[in-house]
């Protein structure tokens, strides 16, 4: 018995419900950041994932000059999980169904959210950006900090004698 983590078993769940048996783009429950570029490592190592040529947008790993390269399932991988290896990717009749899968790029940030408050012509309190994003107020002092850091030109004016930060302009 092969011995996977939890982010292994989905990557590979969720390469054979795709029809291509592609890894990408991740699906929502995978932990973003060094968790899934360790565990796509992990399954390349054990050739349980292949590095192929692909034309799919969504499906593309890396690119070298003109040629885009994506992961795919090999039938080791699929094995590993309990599918059999003559069922083709993209049968999910081993596998439960699993939530629906979202794009990387596509998840926002908490800064994200921040300049997106800033842009209110009127202005945003700090307890506005620390309900929004969940940080301390030393935390939400530091993003502006960060942010003008970053070339953005932030304006800090008052409303109803609160004082308010608002977004005049990106670098």
């Amino acid at each position: 018995m092969i011995k996977l983590s939890d982010t292994q078993r989905i990557l590979l769940a969720t390469a054979c419900q795709r029809e291509d048996g592609s890894v990408l783009p991740l699906h929502g429950s995978v932990p973003r950041g060094g968790g899934a570029t360790k565990a796509l490592a992990a399954l390349l190592r054990r050739a349980m994932l292949i590095e192929r040529q692909t034309t799919n947008a969504a499906a593309i790993h890396r690119t070298d000059g003109d040629l885009t390269y994506g992961l795919f399932i090999t039938k080791a991988g699929m094995a590993a999980i309990g599918v059999d290896d003559d069922i083709d990717a993209g049968t999910s009749t081993a596998i439960g169904e699993l939530p629906a899968v979202i794009a990387v790029d596509k998840a926002p940030t908490k800064i994200a959210l921040v300049i997106e408050l800033l842009a209110s012509a009127e202005g945003v309190p700090v307890t506005e950006l620390m309900a929004a994003t969940g940080w301390q107020p030393h935390t939400t002092r530091a993003a502006l900090t960060g942010l003008r850091k970053k070339g953005h030109s932030i304006q800090r004016i008052k409303r109803d004698s609160i004082t308010c930060y608002r977004l005049l302009g990106a670098a």
